[in-house]
């Protein structure tokens, strides 16, 4: 199980880059824009530094639902590599089975 610091950490981080999508992508859509004047588009990037680090959705980690497990993360069944294992084998996921041959 993850430090529970980590995965609140995580959960802010998801709550900050939600709250900021908008106005982020709004500098970065006036940034792109060919018809924007220079003056304009260096406003939007210092607007755009100037929001908090954790803003930016490139700081989410993906962690696995049940025991916040950073690594070996399936984003398909959101879950840890564990954690998928164990489920696998009680048959709760379906289509998914031990490999053997």
């Amino acid at each position: 199980m993850a430090k529970m610091s980590m995965i609140n950490r995580e959960v802010k981080r998801l709550r900050i880059v939600q709250q900021y999508a908008a106005r982020r992508e709004a500098l970065k859509e006036t940034i792109r824009n060919p018809a924007s004047t220079d003056e304009q588009r260096q406003e939007a990037q210092k607007k755009l530094q100037m929001q908090p680090r954790d803003a930016s959705p490139s700081r989410l980690h993906n962690r696995c639902r049940l025991t916040g497990r950073p690594h070996g993360f399936y984003r398909k069944f959101g879950l840890g590599r564990n954690k998928l294992r164990e489920a696998t084998m009680r048959g709760d996921v379906p289509g998914l089975r031990k490999g053997s041959w």
